[in-house]
């Protein structure tokens, strides 16, 4: 039979399987002419797939490395006029710790007492960190490592689907604004700078051990370039979608190997928590919207619990303020990051405390 044929494949060929399946799903998205193709294409093609039983494959060193064009996005935004407006977004910044504080307040009782999920389990299910973060951070508590990731990826599924309607029902901004200029328009010797400039961050923060290093590493480089005049354009067009066809691709494939019974206790729990989140997460932008920090886009995404790559895509085709928004999101990741792990142990959360 086919699928017992499929299963036989070799780690690169599931990985062919995967890329092929994401290029049909971008091709077929940008044919009916639905929003964000070569994001969404991808992310369900591949979900379609996963949940058909199909053994995708993530696409390792080349899907990390694609997402190094977002941090050169960002980083080439930040300019002096930028800087000199971070002082007015700390109102917006010092509620940061406050909305984390609500969500695991509220998050690891509804996976605890409403789930029944261990409290190693609960605890990094809860936490809106970089998924791989709590993954790791999870598995050396003795949480399920294959719970947090059924969770996590269906949180970023769920508020990356529904972002973009947001944003154009609620709020009635358009998703089409221009990603970047081609790359026919943009000086060669910029470019070269600036991939120069991904590939020394992301690598120099793994070597460091910087949390996000295919992010944050070529946001920080790139972000000093761009301060210094060495560089005044963002990536090219045909960059960021490249980028965003990986995105998209890896949140689908983050369901292969998926069964019944975990659809209806992980996936299910994870869009009860997406509701909780959605939320927590109007209530603050409210506040921001209301008190005047921030135009209401630009409040909806940085409070919005995505993650960061995939809330970046989003603030760029939203023509958001990309500062404000990564900003908040660094943040909110950096706080889980550092804070989680340390709360867990004085909190002396681990498997062992499971009923």
């Amino acid at each position: 039979m086919p699928a017992l044929r499929l299963t036989s494949l070799s780690p690169w060929q599931r990985s062919a399987l995967t890329l092929g399946l994401a290029m049909v799903g971008a091709v077929v998205f940008r044919m009916i002419g639905l929003p964000l193709p070569f994001l969404f294409g991808p992310m369900f093609a591949c979900l379609l797939a996963a949940l058909l039983g199909l053994p995708l494959r993530g696409t390792g060193q080349i899907g990390i490395g694609a997402r190094t064009i977002l941090g050169i996005a960002v980083g080439a935004t930040l300019t002096p006029a930028l800087i000199a407006t971070l002082p007015s977004m700390i109102g917006s910044i010092l509620l940061i710790p406050l909305y984390i504080a609500l969500i695991g307040l509220i998050g690891v009782p509804f996976f605890r007492k409403v789930c029944g999920y261990d409290a190693a389990t609960a605890w990094y299910s809860a936490m809106p960190g970089g998924l791989q973060d709590m993954i790791i951070f999870g598995a050396e508590a003795g949480a399920n490592p294959r719970t947090l990731s059924l969770i996590h990826a269906t949180r970023v599924l769920i508020i990356v689907t529904l972002a973009p309607i947001l944003i154009t029902q609620v709020f009635g901004a358009s998703m089409s604004h221009p990603v970047g200029e081609p790359a026919r328009d943009l000086p060669v010797s910029e470019m070269l700078i600036m991939a120069a400039a991904g590939l020394i961050g992301w690598k120099g923060g793994e070597k460091i051990g910087l949390f996000g290093a295919s992010i944050l590493g070529p946001l920080i480089v790139t972000g000093a370039l761009s301060l210094a005049g060495f560089i005044h354009h963002r990536p090219p067009a045909e960059a960021i979608y490249v980028a965003q066809f990986f995105i998209g691709s890896a949140i689908g494939v983050g369901y292969t190997g998926v069964t019944m019974r975990e659809i209806r206790r992980d996936v299910a729990a994870g869009v009860g928590f997406v509701l909780i989140l959605a939320l927590l997460a109007a209530i603050m932008s409210e506040i921001v919207y209301s008190l005047g920090l921030a135009h209401s886009v630009e409040a909806f995404l940085a409070f919005a619990p995505g993650g960061q790559a995939e809330m970046t895509v989003l603030a760029i085709v939203a023509g958001a303020d990309l500062g404000y928004v990564v900003v908040h999101h660094i943040l909110r990741i950096l706080l889980v990051i550092t804070g989680a792990p340390i709360a867990a142990r004085l909190m002396r959360i681990r498997q062992k405390d499971a009923p």
